[in-house]
């Protein structure tokens, strides 16, 4: 076993702590990290995994630095991702399941309904809760948001923002030997700790601490997967209609005028094969039907017609799928808006550079996504060659002046759904998520299907265009993901663990990448930060049956409880 240098130093550093009344106590102790910036825990990532992480730290004790390199707290669960991704409510345990249960004490006063009342919601429109329910899975951005500004506060827990760890080569991370030392921003400010926490979406810091690391997806051969690569067959949701034939070219069949942007000249690619592509990105958008509550879709600077003429063609077919799917209701007459149909709001095939990109790369995808955001939904509300019964469902709608309200009512957290995934002892795979093989080690439980959204646009045979990479498969019970998958490999690193860019294939990781499991996650990964820091051993040594001794008293859920033997589905 490795002896970590790094948690005797910090904690004979912050001695003096115990000696202290437990108010007194966390002051001094969150006073000391903001003057030298150090911390037994640092944690790299604000998003839901991030904050659940700071929480679960300070309740064990432990000093916390939570930095993020942008300006938006709890990831996609504040971003617009409301209508909560969950598979089986049985297996949320944990701070995760204390969120929603204080999501839902938020909304039992009636003050909260302002646009519609209670009882309209929950008889009148499509709900995802339930009569009776200890908690809540739908809620507004603003109300998630201050629900874990609640817990921030109650625990002492400050976010420093727009840190941006240094991505320059030979930069970001300092490291002694397998252990980081401290991490280095881009304006020279250094975070030492004992142990670290890599909770983006992007694994940055994992990159930078030479963790080894995979995107794209794998070829369906190289861990015995059927879901994997390339995937033309499986690709029937989020799809063209067979009588849809909509030519991809300029010049509508005019092959010599040259295609529409984003769309592949060299074919799909051979199915189950592996390639760089990622599941296409979007603004998971919350939309107001409250006329007072409202603010109007404008055209946005930089709209490109050529963005949204596969939209308006589609729309011309006759074929344009029903435009209120994916319209989820949230509480206050607002939605969570997804992807829906065959050109809908995810951006396909505008990603492909963001898991490798730096900060100025990433803002031109993010700032992209968001031009063709607006301009689709510009577009579907005033085009005349939109149908006009699409159109007037379109115009019920605008932007939230009560959401985001820095940002005109748009989204500020592009939906990231994958990027980078770490590569380490235990890769979570098909075989785990459909229980043929079943890890032993558990630190939450997956409990959605495997879902991955398009890839990409191809001319098919008889040129037209096709989407590519859609798939959806359910039928199959929560399961273990295994605590090697969230950290490296001995030897690598050995005080880090990233409980989001976590070891997994890209289709087991189209079930894994739900917002609850990565709160679970982020505790669990707290929960073995501590026991390695007081044990002062490397985070590989932590000893799991006592690591699983103290999830289990956290209320988390571990294994399949004997009441939640229904199969998982994937919403389309």
């Amino acid at each position: 076993m490795h002896q970590n240098p790094f948690s005797s130093q910090i904690t004979r550093r912050d001695s003096l702590r115990w000696m202290l009344s437990p108010l007194l106590a966390t002051m001094a102790a969150q006073r000391l990290a903001a003057q030298e910036k150090k911390a037994e825990i640092v944690i790299y990532g604000a998003t839901s995994a991030g904050i659940a992480a700071a929480v679960k730290a300070r309740r064990m004790g432990k000093t916390v630095l939570v930095l993020d390199p942008g300006t938006h707290i709890g990831g996609l669960t504040t971003g617009g991702l409301s209508w909560t991704d969950i598979g089986n409510k049985q297996v949320v345990g944990g701070i995760a399941r204390e969120y929603y249960q204080r999501i839902k004490a938020k909304y039992d006063p009636e003050g909260m309904w302002k646009w519609e009342s209670r009882k309209d919601y929950y008889t009148k429109k499509r709900s995802a809760n339930q009569e009776g329910e200890d908690a809540m899975w739908t809620f507004e951005p603003k109300v998630a948001m201050e629900v874990y500004h609640d817990l921030m506060r109650e625990h002492g827990i400050e976010v420093l923002l727009k840190q941006r760890l240094d991505l320059r080569a030979g930069r970001g991370v300092r490291m002694r030997g397998p252990w980081i030392e401290a991490i280095r921003m881009e304006d020279g400010t250094e975070y030492i700790g004992g142990a670290f926490i890599d909770a983006t979406y992007e694994g940055d810091l994992m990159a930078k601490a030479g963790v080894k690391y995979t995107y794209g997806r794998e070829a369906n051969a190289q861990y015995g997967e059927t879901l994997n690569g390339v995937q033309v067959a499986q690709a029937t949701k989020h799809q063209f209609p067979p009588a849809c034939k909509v030519s991809p070219y300029i010049q509508p069949g005019n092959k010599n005028s040259g295609l529409l942007p984003i769309i592949n000249p060299d074919g799909p690619g051979k199915d189950g094969d592996g390639d760089h592509r990622i599941q296409t990105y979007c603004f998971r958008l919350c939309m107001s039907s409250a006329k007072g509550n409202q603010l109007p879709i404008e055209k946005p600077a930089g709209y490109d017609p050529r963005d949204h003429e596969l939209l308006l063609r589609y729309a011309e077919s006759g074929h344009y799928h029903p435009p209120q799917n994916k319209w989820d209701p949230i509480p206050n007459a607002k939605t969570d808006t997804n992807n829906h149909g065959a050109v809908s709001t995810d951006y396909i095939g505008a990603n492909y550079l963001y898991p490798e990109g730096d900060y100025d790369a990433r803002e031109q995808i993010t700032e992209r996504h968001q031009i063709y955001t607006k301009g689709y939904l510009w577009t579907v509300q005033n085009s005349p060659r939109v149908p006009e019964a699409i159109r007037a469902y379109y115009r019920q709608w605008g932007w939230p002046k009560d959401e985001f309200v820095e940002n005109g009512g748009f989204p500020t957290q592009l939906y990231v759904r994958e990027a980078r995934r770490m590569v380490s002892a235990v890769v979570m795979s098909q075989r785990h998520v459909q229980a043929n093989e079943v890890v032993k080690d558990s630190v939450g439980m997956g409990a959605y299907g495997m879902d991955s959204h398009n890839q990409q646009r191809y001319v098919d045979a008889e040129g037209f265009v096709r989407n590519e990479g859609d798939v959806q498969v359910g039928g199959f019970k929560p399961y273990p993901i295994s605590y090697q998958s969230i950290v490296p490999t001995r030897g690598q690193v050995n005080n880090l663990l990233v409980p989001v860019c976590l070891s997994s294939t890209h289709i087991a990781f189209g079930s894994i990448r739900m917002e609850p499991v990565f709160m679970v996650l982020g505790q669990s990964a707290a929960t073995a930060a501590c026991m390695a820091l007081d044990a002062g051993q490397d985070i590989q040594a932590v000893n799991y049956p006592r690591l699983r001794e103290l999830m289990l008293a956290d209320k988390q859920i571990l294994d399949l409880p004997p009441t939640a033997q229904q199969p998982v589905q994937v919403v389309p």
